[in-house]
């Protein structure tokens, strides 16, 4: 009997959208007008979609105005807030390039994503408790403060020219958002209808930064047909209407923002609804009540701490009907109680990677519970997926480990500048490597095994650190657990759990030890463990095991094997 390999592909009959994502809003708008498209908690605003599209014109007549042209870069330095989307909006319907900075950066990590995206204008947020932005500018541009508003010549970043800052009070050497705003009387609203018809779906929209936990970080350049349509069938995916009301409680620089949650609700004429700045459990769950919300966003960490909030209970979340939990893996408990307690019937995994827009396989809500908290889903419409053997490049049979590549709508046009890394992650025929060991079952259901980089070889072993993650979880002390390996002077490689326990409780590591033995294979157990109230994580809820292993190392001694 011929083995059934592990490639599919997405089939629909919905087609993809060949529009731009200014074609998107302004479609929306005379379908949806007096819907509402955006609440902000936090600032006080509630715009319809009509409100919206003003505001977005406004916006684009102001950069217009202001010098900012087709194909020019612009970066975005801010938490969640309705400055955000009138930006993302703006910039698509100018066909400026939207750079997106994690707001999470210092000085170093600014200057880098504003010389190599070479951005020509910059939007900066509003100071808060953990970030002064303004004062981050001025001291990487110290003349700044002397310099005539927009006719910035900046060493550091040859093509940045202005910044606009979105505190309330004038900053010396920026503009400000009312400024940019007044401006658009200086420019005919026939401008963007003109640019309009110079506007392609296939041109880059967007610039993303990865994660970078190794190196420099990358730019994932993405065009309008990448985004608008990954968010239009992520969204499709959980039935979206323009009656939902979705909670966007993850960050907007990220695509699980800007994408699934702002373009999936443009798409469908529904509303996003951003609680706060940043993410705030009590904020989440006392605006679901208040303003009735149906789908909910996050990663895991984001739902266990709306569940654990000691005031849950005073607050009615029946309205919600599903989301998405994207990031990281969802264990059973999450699960069980987010659809127990939220009552959320319809939640959905997905995953993904920025260079895919993000999404290529999610969960529907016809996935059995067990597929739910085990797989990250099936393959997106219009998109194909194929596990092949690292080494030789063939596709494996089914319920083989081998990388995950996808092919499709989504795939990024490449990093930007970067030649060399994008032939590295895209091959000959377009498909993105995405370095995720997986297997894929009989359904197609897909299963991410670990990461290759996160491959341990010991002693010509290949140990997969998530098969002795997912023993290791069954104890029942054991709260997580993230297994890395470190250098061995005998093997190459040893085992290494970093465990977090329930709290209150103790445990010794002779424990763990004997909790492994004789029930998993020798060279799996860990030789190495570490206690650990949590790990290392990126803003988007990721484990940094880079970080993990250059600790490690330090802690255990082991340079000199590096």
């Amino acid at each position: 009997m011929t083995k059934q390999m592990s490639y599919v592909s997405g089939t629909s009959k919905v087609p993809l959208l060949g529009k731009t994502i200014g074609e998107m809003l302004d479609e929306t708008t005379s379908l949806h007008a007096e819907n509402e498209a955006l609440v902000v908690v936090h600032q006080n605003i509630r715009w319809t979609y009509k409100e919206l599209q003003n505001q977005v014109n406004t916006c684009a007549l102001g950069l217009y105005s202001m010098g900012l042209r087709k194909g020019d870069r612009i970066g975005i330095w801010a938490l969640n807030c309705a400055e955000w989307m009138v930006l993302q909006y703006a910039t698509a319907k100018l066909g400026a390039i939207l750079v997106n900075i994690n707001p999470s950066y210092r000085i170093h990590e600014l200057e880098y994503v504003l010389k190599q995206s070479e951005c020509k204008f910059l939007v900066a947020d509003k100071a808060t408790n953990y970030s002064d932005y303004s004062a981050m500018i001025y001291q990487l541009i110290p003349h700044l403060e002397y310099s005539i508003p927009g006719q910035l010549q900046c060493v550091k970043s040859e093509n940045l020219t202005t910044i606009i800052s979105l505190e309330d009070k004038p900053m010396k050497g920026m503009f400000n958002w009312k400024q940019v705003m007044a401006k658009a009387s200086e420019s005919s609203i026939e401008i963007l209808d003109e640019i309009a018809q110079t506007l392609s779906f296939d041109q880059a929209i967007n610039i993303q930064y990865t994660s970078g936990t190794t190196g420099f970080p990358k730019g994932a350049t993405l065009s309008h047909h990448n985004i608008l349509n990954n968010g239009f069938f992520v969204t499709e995916s959980l039935q979206l209407r323009a009656a939902d009301r979705m909670i966007i409680p993850v960050p907007l620089y990220h695509c699980f923002g800007m994408v699934m949650g702002n373009l999936g609700c443009l798409s469908h004429g529904a509303t996003a609804i951003y609680a706060s700045r940043s993410f705030d459990a009590e904020m989440v769950i006392k605006t679901t009540d208040k303003e009735k919300a149906t789908i909910l966003y996050g990663v895991p960490t984001m739902f266990f701490a709306e569940l654990e909030h000691p005031d849950i209970k005073q607050y009615d979340v029946t309205s919600l009907r599903g989301g998405i939990m994207a990031g990281s893996i969802c264990p059973v408990s999450l699960m069980k109680k987010v659809q127990e307690i939220m009552q959320m019937e319809d939640m959905q995994i997905a995953y993904g990677m920025t260079e895919t827009s993000p999404v290529s396989t999610q969960t529907n809500s016809n996935t059995p519970f067990d597929k739910r908290v085990s797989t990250v889903g099936q393959v997106h419409p219009h998109q194909e997926v194929k596990i092949i053997n690292p080494e030789t490049g063939l596709v494996v049979p089914r319920g083989e480990k081998g990388e995950l590549c996808t092919r499709g709508y989504s795939v990024m046009l490449g990093y930007w500048n970067d030649e060399e890394k994008t032939r590295q992650a895209i091959d000959s025929a377009r498909w993105m490597h995405t370095g995720d060991l997986a297997t894929m079952d009989e359904e197609g259901y897909i299963d991410i095994v670990g990461r290759i980089k996160d491959m341990i070889i010991r002693g010509g072993e290949n140990v997969y650190p998530k098969e002795i993650e997912a023993y290791i979880r069954n104890h029942p002390k054991v709260n997580n657990v993230q297994v890395i390996g470190v250098p061995d002077e005998k093997y190459g490689e040893a085992v290494m759990a970093w465990i977090n326990v329930l709290e209150g409780i103790e445990i010794t590591k002779k424990e763990i030890i004997d909790f492994c033995t004789g029930t998993i294979a020798h060279y799996k157990i860990p030789k190495y463990i570490k206690f650990v109230n949590e790990c290392p994580k990126t803003v988007t809820g990721k484990i940094r095991k880079v970080e993990m292993r250059e600790k490690s190392i330090i802690e255990l001694g082991l340079e000199h094997l590096e």
